[in-house]
This record gives structure tokens, C-alpha cells and sequence, in this order.
């Protein structure tokens, strides 16, 4: 068998529901860390990434930070805040630093789509009475809601990624699988535990790009839907 057929051997065994981290285990460990940090980081990045977009201001600040945040080591990151917050709060850790790391994708989709929005559009909820806050709620933040999605899309797949890393600082995870493989020199388990990666990588993008044709006005064709024409 050649080292791909093995990794398709290695998944399919029936030892891999069993052992010190069944497979089942590790991808839904894999899968809470993701869903987790993204959460989070929406959270903070979200009303931040409006609020810059709507006003205007911050907006070199915001995208400065992010240039930097995105330039930082994933595993350095990591194994930092493990060793600082210490072995027992490992978790904890590693949990801030993939945060840290979905926030700026989050952030500069957040105020990019409200600042894509047509200034005659804003100027017109304006003119009828509407406060900055309805603007932003109502008319903003859904015409933006498209380039927010591809904010969440990219910091998705970084994160699902990144939590593979998770395997060093022993917090489980379809890293285990892989650390454990480097340190027995078995390939097939590594190439079958990255072969999980990618495919929830993949799963994940096709569920952001179904999304994102959801949200976009017309439908997802990108125009506006024609009525159809009545005797």
C-alpha cells in the first residue's frame, strides 16, 4: 500500500474509536475550540469593527493592528500565553490566542462592508429621519453583511487550522493525533489526521460560501431579482 491508502487504513480502523483520544473525541474537541474562539472574537470584533466603519474614526488604528496581529506567530502566540497563565490554565491560554487571531479578519469585515455601503444610501435614511443607530441597524449592517461573512470565513479557517496546534500544549484535538504520529514516526497517522483538517477546512469554506450567495441582495446572483410581468 502506498502512505495514502494507509492514512485511509489508519482512519477506517476500528482502534480509532478507542485508545487515550478516540477520533470522534478529537473532532469534536477540534470543532468546540473553533466554534469558541470565533464566537468570541465576533463578539469583540463585530460592534468594534461597526462602530469604526459607521464613524470613521480609528480606522488607520484598526487597520495597523490588525496588519500586526496577523504577522504574529500562531505557535509562538500559543506556547506564550500557556507559560504565562500557567500549565493549569493551558486551555485558557490557547483559547486567547486563537481569539487574538480571528479578530482581525472579523474586524476589517466588519467595517469594510459598512463603509462599502453607498454614502447616497446613508444620506437617504438620513434625509427620511432616521437616527445612527437605526442607519446602522437597518440599512448599513445588512448591506455590509456580505464582506462581514467573509471576515468570519477567513478567521474560520485560520482558526480550524491553527487549533491544530492545540496537540503541542497537550489540549487534545485533531493535533493529537499528528503530535502523536511525529513522535512514532507514523506517517499514515499524520497524513490521516491532516486529511481531517482539510476536510473540515473545506466543509466549513463551502458552508461560508453558501452563506454568503444567501446574504447577497438578489439572491446571491449580485442583482437585483426582476419581477415578473402580469397580465
Amino acid at each position: 500500500m502506498n502512505l495514502f491508502q494507509e492514512a485511509l487504513a489508519w482512519l477506517t480502523s476500528p482502534d480509532r474509536a478507542s485508545g487515550t483520544l478516540p477520533l470522534a473525541e478529537a473532532i469534536g474537541q477540534h470543532i468546540g475550540f473553533t466554534a469558541v474562539s470565533v464566537l468570541i472574537a465576533a463578539a469583540i470584533a463585530i460592534p468594534l469593527g461597526y462602530l469604526i466603519g459607521h464613524t470613521g474614526k480609528g480606522r488607520e488604528m484598526a487597520v495597523g493592528l490588525s496588519g500586526a496581529a496577523r504577522a504574529i506567530p500562531s505557535f509562538g502566540l500559543i506556547l506564550l500565553l500557556v507559560l504565562v497563565l500557567g500549565v493549569t490554565r493551558s486551555e485558557i491560554g490557547a483559547v486567547i490566542a486563537f481569539v487574538l487571531l480571528a479578530i482581525p479578519s472579523i474586524l476589517a469585515g466588519a467595517y469594510a462592508g459598512v463603509q462599502a455601503v453607498d454614502r447616497r444610501t446613508v444620506d437617504a435614511a438620513r434625509s427620511v429621519g432616521m437616527t445612527e443607530w437605526q442607519i446602522l441597524l437597518k440599512v448599513e449592517a445588512p448591506l455590509g453583511l456580505p464582506l462581514l461573512i467573509g471576515g468570519l470565513r477567513s478567521a474560520t479557517l485560520q482558526v480550524v487550522a491553527t487549533v491544530t496546534l492545540a496537540g503541542y500544549v497537550n489540549l487534545g484535538g485533531i493535533g493529537f493525533h499528528i503530535i502523536q504520529g511525529l513522535q512514532l514516526r507514523r506517517y499514515e497517522q499524520i497524513l490521516g489526521a491532516s486529511l481531517i483538517v482539510v476536510v473540515l477546512a473545506l466543509t466549513l469554506d463551502l458552508l461560508f460560501a453558501l452563506i454568503t450567495l444567501a446574504v447577497r441582495p438578489g439572491g446571491g446572483s449580485g442583482r437585483p431579482r426582476r419581477r415578473l410581468a402580469t397580465s
